[in-house]
């Protein structure tokens, strides 16, 4: 029995090992750094050597992983955490008795999150006749470290991160003021005991930081903003039909796509079988490493948790994601990618005359099973699956003036972006928008709904032209 227990034990930590990114097992080295003697840390290549040394430190076994669920919590693991048993705010309740990592260590990590490459090339110019030469940070952490090396920066002793805050980024000073002040409210006997009882849960003290924190952004300053697919089925081979008013939704997206930087390309009535080979096509496409995110639209019939090709064969939304995967499309890795799915995701009712519902035909029977938006996204981290309806039902197409879904959308791009609203708020304005929509006989509605593995803001840079709808 016991043995059955260790096993199921570590196969987690293997599933947890092959579901970190590179930058993620760089977090949680930082996060141990006060758990584990530096020299073994400045050894590991994998999160699996992390495991090995909480083990050996007994930290971590199948019987207590608490450090290894608040680890996967600092770091913004959510998934993981679910397929572990527990939810964000359960170990938020959690850590406020059992946190191990310090509030020092937790306020370096927020800090660095925050950090933008800008920022760090302003830090290191201050900072060059500090730091060891040759030895140029490719990360805020691996700067932070550096800092901690040569005694610059330590637990009791922050004013040079508040000099270089001050200098580079003020908005970074609320996390440091923050954590100073929280500090003051800690037994000051804590510092002489040794620092490995000191982070066990028997203290009774409060070891969590809880300076409200601040979302990092996604990168968005490079050499070209990305690839944006808009794939528009308007006519179908068989019993489905016309979509009218399809074609002004695609044209719509390309003007507003293109408006905000991206390249985009228009495929029109594919079959399921080239949809899926257009997928391929652009999942192994280079050109994706100097772009900062990637973008799909696609227009068509549908059901739940799928999307019609011109053959009227099911193509699964998740199967079209996951070709874009940090292992199937490394060129995308750790980048945004955003899919908008205009297609009904349940079956055809009543329409009046001007208004189309994107479903199939009466008595056309699926193979698909109810799939909710959250179960069609891949697992993995900076998806979005902004859906124009919730599952089950119809989405709504005026046969002249396009999707309310899409329209919304477009709209709403143009009037937010220049705000510097971020995606998620944008996508919430336009569930408003399209949730006071009403066929004209006043008896159908719509909701969209988002679903996204995104951790940080998605925020499009502000054009410098005017929105397409004030060019004319």
């Amino acid at each position: 029995m016991d043995d059955d227990v260790s096993l199921k034990f570590r196969k987690q930590l293997l599933f947890i090992d092959e579901n970190l990114m590179a930058e993620d097992v760089a977090a949680l080295k930082f996060l141990c750094i006060d758990l584990l003697p530096f020299r073994k840390l400045e050894s590991v290549k994998s999160a699996l050597d992390i495991f090995h040394l909480l083990m050996a430190e007994e930290y971590l076994n199948e019987e207590d992983n608490s450090l290894l669920v608040e680890l996967l919590h600092r770091i913004k693991c959510y998934s993981l955490l679910k397929k572990l048993g527990y939810t964000k705010e359960k170990v938020q309740e959690c850590l406020h008795e059992k946190g191990r990592v310090s509030p020092y260590r937790q306020m370096l990590y927020e800090l660095s999150e925050n950090i933008t490459d800008e920022m760090l090339k302003d830090i290191v110019f201050l900072l060059q006749d500090c730091l060891p030469k040759r030895r140029i940070p490719l990360s805020a952490l691996e700067l932070l470290i550096l800092l901690e090396k040569q005694g610059l920066l330590t637990e009791n002793n922050v004013q040079m991160l508040e000099d270089i805050c001050l200098n580079v980024s003020p908005d970074l000073l609320e996390t440091v003021n923050c954590y100073k002040k929280a500090k003051v409210s800690l037994p000051q006997q804590e510092n002489t005991v040794p620092v490995k009882e000191a982070l066990l849960p028997h203290t009774g003290d409060i070891r969590v930081f809880t300076c409200p924190q601040k979302m990092a952004i996604y990168k968005m300053d490079g050499p070209h903003r990305g690839f944006c697919l808009v794939i528009n089925n308007v006519n179908f081979d068989g019993s489905l039909q016309e979509r009218k008013g399809s074609c002004k939704d695609a044209e719509e997206l390309k003007i507003v796509f293109t408006w905000l930087g991206l390249d985009v390309r228009t495929y029109s009535n594919l079959t399921s079988l080239e949809i899926r080979d257009l997928m391929r096509t652009w999942q192994h496409l280079q050109d994706h490493k100097d772009r900062d995110c990637f973008i799909c639209c696609i227009l068509s019939h549908g059901e739940s948790g799928a999307i019609y090709g011109k053959d009227e064969e099911l193509v699964s939304i998740r199967t079209i994601m996951s070709h874009f995967t940090a292992k199937q499309c490394p060129q995308l890795a750790e980048k945004p990618k955003l899919f908008f799915i205009q297609a009904c995701q349940g079956k055809e009712i009543q329409r009046p005359v001007h208004v189309e519902a994107d479903a199939q035909i009466p008595n056309l029977t699926s193979m698909q099973q109810s799939i909710s938006p959250s179960e069609s996204i891949p697992e993995e981290a900076d998806f979005l699956l902004g859906m124009a309806t919730i599952d089950g039902y119809v989405s709504f197409r005026h046969i002249q003036q396009g999707a309310w879904y899409i329209q919304a959308l477009c709209s709403k791009l143009e009037l937010l972006v220049p705000r510097g609203e971020d995606i998620l708020s944008i996508l919430t304005e336009v569930n408003e928008d399209v949730g006071r929509r009403v066929d004209r006989l006043g008896t159908k509605k719509q909701m969209p709904q988002p679903a996204y593995t995104l951790r940080r803001k998605f925020i499009f840079p502000i054009p410098r032209d005017p929105p397409p709808s004030q060019q004319h």
